[in-house]
């Protein structure tokens, strides 16, 4: 082979290396590997029917009954509407029959760590009617639907002021549909204001179990269902502050628990 046959064929082969390096990378193929894991599944409790107690108690109020201030609608004619001339009480210290104290918020406030109850697929309603919150105590789950509601001929605003929740401002004009809102973390209590009339005042107790009430003009409350245990009870009242107790619930037993505020 003559030198120049070897020269041409060195020169090709070098011009096919250079080609060849200067080609980018052909990528992988991509492989997505799917997931075998099974999304978490939620373990709720489930109270024992056969070991199932209850428990059933009274706040009452002693001493002289605080007197009633009425409340003044004159900034607003169509409150003043709602209300048809009859005045209208500051609901602060309401009290029934027996010194039976309501708008008490009463709950379980330890003792349940650790159990997760079957969520309330129930709503719970807040309505605004006479140019006032009704009710003026709520008490609500975790995650439950709260349905807000205007009754009026005028325009209201649900501003609750919660610590350990989203705060959230709602205005609804007359008649206005229902609106939704969740409170996603347990809250005791959260202070909801309406932006308009500033006598409107309501309270919401968020909680994660079944166990809490708000006493009617009876003072009375009752659970059912209650697993056995040991528990603190508290009460929660807005002008007469908290109060705790300690209660042993037997299997298939009850307990009582009262409270007085003077």
């Amino acid at each position: 082979m003559s030198l120049l046959a070897i020269s041409r064929g060195l020169l090709f082969a070098a011009a096919l290396l250079t080609a060849a390096c200067g080609k980018p990378p052909v990528p992988e193929k991509v492989v997505e590997k799917k997931s075998s894991e099974a999304p978490l599944r939620v373990e709720y409790f489930h109270v024992d029917a056969a070991t199932a107690g209850g428990v059933a108690g009274a706040i009452t109020f002693r001493g002289d009954k605080p007197a009633r201030h009425a409340i003044s609608m004159e900034a607003d004619e169509g409150c003043q509407k709602a209300s048809a001339g009859k005045p209208v009480y500051e609901e602060g210290v309401l009290l029934g029959q027996n010194s039976g104290l309501a708008n008490a918020f009463v709950y379980i406030q330890a003792g349940l760590e650790g159990k997760k109850f079957e969520p309330n697929t129930e709503a719970v309603v807040l309505d605004q009617h006479g140019c006032m919150f009704v009710p003026r105590i709520v008490g609500i789950r975790a995650g439950q639907t709260l349905d807000l509601k205007n009754g009026d001929a005028v325009s209201h605003n649900v501003h609750p002021i919660p610590a350990n929740n989203r705060e959230w401002n709602q205005e609804q004009a007359p008649q206005a549909p229902t609106v939704e809102h969740r409170f996603a973390r347990p809250e005791i209590m959260i202070p909801v204001k309406c932006n308009i009339h500033a006598w409107m005042h309501a309270y919401i107790g968020v909680v994660d179990h079944p166990y809490f009430a708000v006493t009617g003009l009876d003072g009375t409350f009752e659970w059912k269902n209650v697993p056995p245990g040991d528990y603190t009870v508290a009460v929660w009242h807005e002008k007469l502050g908290r109060q705790e107790r300690q209660i042993h619930v037997a299997a298939a037993g009850r307990a009582a628990v009262n409270f007085t505020y003077r």
